[in-house]
């Protein structure tokens, strides 16, 4: 029975290679890159759709709007403490293994998520989707690195944020309809068929991972550490509690200690060491910051000023991530072929113009539309293009871990953004775009900084 289990142990924790019809097909590597985009499109689907649920979860359930809002914070928590974990867990045993079972993981805990009883069963069902979520975001990005040549990477990565942008825009709508059609619960079973298709897609058509990294000693220290400092921060910058953030600074000091000594280190410093991948790691964080600053920042002006419906407010939100989808695709294939070392700081100049011209006038619903295309474009220009500048330092053996990284500060920048937004918003819509304004002209400033490309991938031999 003991060699029954560990043969099926062996089994699970094997990478299949790809079938030959599959390998061997001229274009095979945008078939990984289409695989990647089915787990991008469903989480930002999920995402985006999922804070709509909160009122009618807080009905339901009789619950407290504290109780209700970790549903939302449950999850964030859990992925931007995991994700740098996964993604140098994937680098040892498969990227390929991780993301595809990362897949099924998301997408049973979603049925869970719809079929919950209760608020605290439902909370724990978010907490296990995601883990998959950890799953799949920390090897997402390093897929697509390691699939495609370097001359194509930044357009792959374009792609990728299309589709990441198309569940941000679809979400609202999409929401709105499945609630008031069949109730929240439909609202997770919706990323149900997109989660079948990626597992399905992801066993049969991503290769096997060429070079894994040497094991080592996982660093236990490290996550011990890492963990509650996501938690207590991201509790900190929700509920506005002071002392909270100042425990979690003391975290990160610890932090820091610790992954000066760790063998393996989950953070490993001497990235950190070097400029470009420090300031376009920055420079993310603080795009996420302005990008989910002006979604939150926006309703509030449009139905409070503006006085649209709740319907005409979702509608008007989805120009801005339609924007960046369309522009994406675009500028990641001419970061790859022209200005790949200045499309980044030259997107955060866009977003940061179209906010300063949202805080120097009075825009009305069209002069709104204006400026969210403009701020899509802005960060449809430079989300393909730093993305790639990350990647580009990381070794082969470690690109998880580096995708891992990119995304933790995604999600920490989307906190950063909301929190800091929701306090400059309660003094109005203007000193919200002044501060956003600044916080993307500090990202372009970070993004510019970076110097030359100093990859350290080589060409890809996917299997």
């Amino acid at each position: 029975m003991a060699d029954q289990a560990g043969g099926l142990w062996a089994r699970l924790m094997d990478e299949p290679a790809r079938p030959d019809a599959v390998r061997g097909r001229p274009g095979a590597e945008w078939l990984v890159v289409a695989t990647v985009c089915v787990g991008a499109f469903m989480g930002q689907l999920d995402a985006s759709i999922v804070t709509l649920t909160l009122p009618a979860l807080r009905r339901v359930f009789h619950g407290s709007l504290a109780e209700v809002e970790w549903v939302a914070l449950g999850y964030l928590v859990v992925l931007v403490a995991t994700v740098t974990a996964v993604g140098r867990l994937g680098d040892v045993v498969g990227r390929k293994l991780l993301y595809t079972y990362g897949f099924a993981v998301f997408t049973l805990a979603t049925v869970g998520c719809g079929l919950a009883p209760s608020l605290t069963v439902l909370v724990l069902c978010r907490v296990v989707q995601a883990l998959g979520a950890a799953m799949l975001q920390a090897n997402s990005v390093a897929l697509i690195v390691t699939a495609l040549p370097r001359h194509r990477r930044a357009r792959g990565l374009g792609l990728q944020g299309a589709a990441q942008a198309l569940g941000l825009a679809l979400g609202p709508t999409v929401g709105g309809l499945l609630i008031a059609a069949g109730g929240w619960r439909w609202v997770f079973f919706a990323t149900v068929p997109a989660g079948v298709l990626g597992t399905v897609a992801g066993w049969y058509l991503l290769p096997r991972t060429r070079q894994l990294a040497d094991p080592g000693r996982f660093d236990r220290a490290g996550l011990a550490v890492l963990g509650p400092t996501v938690l207590v921060l991201l509790a900190g910058l929700t509920y506005g509690t002071p002392w909270w953030l100042g425990l979690a600074a003391v975290g990160a000091a610890v932090l820091v200690v610790v992954e000066r000594r760790a063998s393996a280190p989950l953070l490993p410093p001497q990235l950190f060491r070097r400029r470009a991948f420090t300031a376009s790691v920055t420079a993310g964080l603080l795009c996420y910051a302005a990008l989910f600053g002006v979604l939150f920042a926006t309703p509030f002006y449009a139905e409070g000023t503006l006085r649209l419906s709740a319907v005409a407010t979702g509608l008007l939100l989805t120009v801005l991530p339609a924007a960046l989808g369309l522009t994406a695709p675009v500028a990641g294939a001419a970061a790859d072929r022209w200005a790949g070392r200045w499309m980044a700081p030259a997107g955060m100049a866009v977003c940061a113009a179209a906010l300063v011209l949202a805080a120097a006038t009075h825009p009305g619903s069209l002069g709104l539309v204006a400026i969210l295309a403009m701020s899509g474009v802005g960060f449809g220009m430079f989300t393909p293009a730093n993305n790639a500048a990350v990647m580009a330092v990381a070794e082969p053996r470690q690109s998880g871990q580096v995708g891992g990284v990119l995304n933790m500060t995604r999600g920490l920048g989307t906190a950063l953004g909301v929190a800091v937004t929701g306090v400059a918003a309660a003094h109005g819509f203007r000193t919200a775009c002044w501060l956003l304004a600044a916080v993307a002209v500090t990202a372009a400033v970070a993004a510019a900084g970076r110097g030359p490309s100093c990859a350290a991938n080589e060409e890809p031999e996917p299997r």
